[in-house]
């Protein structure tokens, strides 16, 4: 065979600059997944908490509270505080709030609330901080004296009780004065406790307490 000259086929190679652009775009593509990783590992306490809490809504863990569906939030009413200065209802947001409806002149079972509500939130223990007491005075008179001890730590705010009936609602035959109520950090009213509760009904609902604070334990602290 006669000798036939060797052929060479050249192509062309990326320049220095192409192959730096490329490494680049790698790099910042796989830095922003890292980041996304990071942040949805982050989250997904927070997320999970919010959906069994709002969605799934832990209905079989409360065997004593009526859960209220759907949640009621405070409504833009204006209170009154002990010293005559405006509040708005609203700004109890924040903290879980245990919730107790008497008149002014506080008879026996506002008494015997007003004690369990302060027993209920020490039982929490390191838990107690996330629950405020309150009690909504449903009339125009002042609270008598003798209860002065038993309100300390607690806000007394009055609110005429046609304005609360807009938003807490007894069980049915029932008082509003007779339950005592359980709102969440974000103001919504999600749940009534029987009427005429007493020691032992206590028991039961702070078990109901404690099951809803661990619920959101990943997104709700101590504190407005």
């Amino acid at each position: 065979m006669a000798d036939e000259p060797l052929g060479l086929t050249v192509h062309s190679m990326p320049t220095p600059e192409q192959t730096l652009g490329v490494d680049d775009e790698r790099r910042t593509r796989s830095g922003r997944i890292r980041m996304l990783l990071v942040m949805l590992v982050c989250a997904a306490p927070v997320i999970a908490s919010y959906f069994t809490y709002y969605v799934i809504k832990p209905k079989g863990s409360a065997g004593y509270g009526q859960l209220i569906e759907p949640q009621r939030p405070l409504p833009a009413i204006a209170a009154t505080a002990a010293d005559g200065k405006p509040v708005e209802l609203r700004s109890l947001k924040g903290q879980w709030l245990l919730v107790v409806v008497a008149k002014s002149g506080c008879d026996n079972l506002c008494e015997q609330y007003l004690y369990l509500q302060r027993q209920l939130r020490e039982s929490l223990g390191r838990e107690k901080d996330r629950l405020d007491r309150v009690w909504l005075v449903s009339d125009d008179a002042p609270p008598p004296a003798r209860l002065e001890p038993a309100l300390r730590g607690a806000t007394v705010l009055r609110v005429p009780q046609a304005r609360l009936a807009q938003w807490l609602e007894p069980a049915q035959g029932h008082q509003l004065d007779e339950h005592m109520y359980l709102v969440d950090p974000q103001g919504n009213w999600m749940m009534r406790f029987p009427a005429g509760m007493d020691a032992a009904g206590t028991a039961k609902a702070k078990r109901d307490i404690e099951r809803m604070l661990r619920a959101s334990a990943s997104w709700d602290e101590a504190g407005r």
